[in-house]
């Protein structure tokens, strides 16, 4: 299981110190909010690049903003290892995940906990991963949404069924009392906010959800 934790729960007055107290992570993920999409407003492209400046860590961007076309040239001069946008906020999903894999980045597709799997059949052959969205996006610590647990299974039957390798995120609610569920429904990769950052030490809470993970496994 690979960890990624949120800057979001983190400092924001200090996220180079916050990135580095998460030795272990995978990924650093980023949640790019425009206050319109979600009812919040989180980072610009300058932010992340100071912050990719002065990390190790790769970066891991979801842009919860709409039209994220508009934005998507920005984001990607940062450089980032992978990139999600949200299936309800884009228009012409397939030239986006073009355009983000011709920058050598990997591209996924997000999705809202009531939107359906099937939405996504037509762009999977362009598409890296999968990020469910396991609380309604726009604030950190939100509780987690048990149900889409079975709308990964049924995702990973029609993965089978149609011969694809996807990876497969989760984003929202994720802790130690709900991990092992995670893993055991297939999962890759889970996005950690406060159960890393609320944590004394992040990055024992990192080795902590993995081993946790890798247990269920």
């Amino acid at each position: 299981m690979r960890i990624a934790p949120s800057l979001l729960a983190g400092d924001l007055s200090c996220m180079s110190r916050e990135a580095e107290r998460c030795q272990g992570a995978d990924f650093l993920h980023l949640d790019v909010m425009d206050g319109h999409f979600v009812p919040n407003l989180t980072f610009g492209a300058p932010v992340i690049a100071n912050l990719a400046n002065n990390t190790d860590v790769p970066l891991d961007i979801h842009l919860m903003v709409w039209r994220p076309e508009v934005l998507l040239d920005d984001y990607l001069a940062v450089r980032p290892a992978r990139l999600a946008v949200h299936w309800e906020a884009v228009g012409h999903m397939d030239r986006v995940l073009g355009r983000i894999r011709d920058a050598g980045v990997e591209a996924g597709i997000a999705i809202n906990p009531a939107t359906a799997i099937e939405a996504l059949t037509d762009s999977l052959q362009q598409t890296d991963f999968v990020l469910f969205m396991t609380v309604n996006p726009g604030f950190a610590g939100q509780a987690f949404i048990p149900h889409v647990l079975a709308k990964i299974q049924r995702f990973k039957t029609m993965l089978a069924q149609a011969s694809l390798s996807v990876g497969i995120g989760v984003d929202g609610g994720v802790g130690p009392e709900n991990i092992h569920k995670i893993s055991a429904s297939g999962a890759d990769l889970v996005v950690a906010g406060s159960s890393v950052f609320k944590a004394a030490k992040p990055a024992e809470a990192i080795l902590h959800l993995r081993r946790l993970a890798e247990g269920a496994q």
